[in-house]
């Protein structure tokens, strides 16, 4: 019974079950259909979009493609246009060509014809030419090349009479304009230009309180004077002149430590080696500061800068030099302010002529130990320490030893001239001073016609004497002129020497 009713409770369930697949299946067929036919509408709605977006954008590009074709078609027709207009001017240009052409060959031919005719008409005038020669000779009695020598001395004669006229006048145009301006420049340089110069002699005398005091300078069997010569290298002469010894030295630095030692040991009373030693070393350390400090000086004065420090302690060596009597430092800047004066009143660069003319004289400092002209041995320390070639021409050319190769250094030869020629800047001794004027005066008397010469004012004129036979007044200009380059070429001399030539005819009778 109990089977039975579990065997009815299964069978229950599994009809419900199987009714209940059946019934799930049914309705989801249904679902399945109903949603095939949703998606049916769909596609449908979205072809009939599709089909309609289709033709809505085909309309619109054959609308863009027929405005791009209407675009195209008008540019081709500008191109076309413009390309008629070009063509028609390349047409017109090649008409106005051939015309041209056409005339540039007309031209052509007229002037082969004109060549011709000149060439013909030049062949008649040298064939009449010939023959006016030719009768020419024979009227003469000369050949054309005798006529052309005895032509030429007539020319050559006439010439070298009027030739000393001729130079005369165009030296005095020449010179009176150069003479203007070179007046003014250098004028001008020396207003704005004061140095003062110090005179210095090669030996240096030292005073003494008494003559008891050459013998302790000399010392015990002279020890005193051999240390003090060999530690200062100078030579110190005691002679007879009371009160006073003598430092000779080539050296003027050595000469000037000397100088100040002996007076700073004479104050300190004692004197004996190793007090001189002392002495002579610090005196040496304080020259050196002094030659420095005195150079920096110069330096600012001049307002030059850059200069390398051996140059500037070779400069400070100047102080203790000087040449006839002029300090050579303050010649160098006195050199220096004037080129920079004329540098300036020229348009030049007036710190470069300052420059050059500050150590156009730096071999001075050095030439009691170095060989050969001041002015060369200052371009080899220049161009050593690394100075612009300008500046070493300058400084070799001073005194003509090489050419001047720039305008600065003919700047720097005439400053170092002014200085050194102006009143009172150089003493000269007696013996250079005639030797100077018989030389001139023997330069004069060489050459033909001169009959004297006499140098006047001090060497700064020379009168030449010429006789009544030496020609006419040209032939004196002549003369006037080649003694006047002569001088310059073979003598040197400050500033300028005027020749003055005179022919005098002088008639002497006697009444008895």
């Amino acid at each position: 019974m109990g089977f039975v009713v579990i065997a009815s409770i299964v069978l229950v369930g599994a009809a419900g079950v199987a009714v209940g697949y059946y019934v799930r299946k049914f309705h989801d067929e249904k679902k399945v259909l109903s949603t095939k036919k949703i998606v049916d509408q769909i596609l449908d709605e979205a072809k009939r979009e599709a089909d309609t977006k289709k033709r809505e954008i085909l309309a619109e590009a054959r609308e863009e493609a027929l405005k791009i074709r209407h675009e195209v078609e008008r540019e081709i027709r500008e191109r076309r246009s413009e390309l008629q207009r070009a063509e028609r001017r390349i047409e017109q240009r090649e008409e106005t060509l051939d015309r041209k052409l056409e005339g540039l060959t007309r031209k052509e031919e007229e002037l082969k014809a004109k060549l011709a005719e000149a060439e013909r008409a030049k062949a008649e005038a040298e064939m009449l030419l010939h023959e006016q020669v030719h009768k020419l000779e024979e009227i003469a009695g000369l050949s054309r090349e005798e006529a052309k020598e005895l032509l030429l001395k007539e020319v050559e004669e006439e010439a070298s009479c009027s030739i000393g006229l001729k130079l005369k006048e165009l030296e005095e145009t020449f010179k009176r304009e150069a003479d203007r301006k070179a007046r003014e420049i250098i004028t001008t340089a020396i207003q704005r230009c004061s140095v003062d110069h110090t005179s210095e002699v090669t030996v240096s005398v030292v005073n003494l309180p008494s003559d008891d005091m050459k013998g302790r300078i000399i010392g015990r069997e002279g020890r005193n004077i051999r240390a003090f010569e060999s530690l200062t290298g100078v030579d110190l002469i005691v002679d007879d002149t009371p009160e006073a010894v003598t430092l000779s030295c080539f050296d003027p630095v050595r000469r000037e430590i000397a100088r100040i030692s002996l007076e700073r040991l004479i104050l300190d009373g004692r004197i004996h080696p190793a007090r001189i030693e002392e002495i002579v070393e610090k005196v040496g350390k304080e020259v050196e500061e002094h030659m420095l400090e005195v150079a920096e000086n110069a330096l600012l004065e001049a307002n030059v800068e850059g200069v390398h420090p051996e140059i500037v302690k070779t400069l400070g060596r100047l102080a203790y030099r000087s040449s006839y009597g002029q300090n050579a430092l303050a010649h160098s800047l006195e050199v220096a302010h004037l080129a920079g004066v004329m540098a300036s009143e020229l348009g030049l660069d007036e710190r470069l002529a300052k420059r050059a003319g500050l150590l156009h004289d730096l071999g001075k400092a050095i030439d009691c130990q170095v060989e050969g002209s001041h002015a060369l041995i200052g371009a080899d320390l220049a161009k050593r320490y690394g100075e612009s070639h300008v500046i070493v021409n300058a400084i070799a050319a001073h005194h003509e030893d090489e050419e001047p190769k720039s305008v600065y250094a003919v700047l720097v030869l005439a400053a170092d001239a002014i200085s050194a020629s102006r009143p009172g800047a150089r003493r000269e001794s007696i013996e250079a001073y005639i030797r100077r004027l018989e030389k001139l005066e023997e330069l004069a008397s060489s050459f033909d016609g001169v009959e004297k010469a006499y140098a006047i004012q001090a060497g700064r004129e020379v009168r030449v004497m010429v006789s009544p036979e030496a020609g006419d007044n040209g032939a004196i200009y002549k003369i006037a002129y080649d003694v006047a380059r002569r001088i310059e070429e073979e003598l040197k001399y400050p500033g300028q020497i005027k020749v003055t030539v005179i022919k005098e005819l002088r008639a002497i009778e006697l009444a008895k």
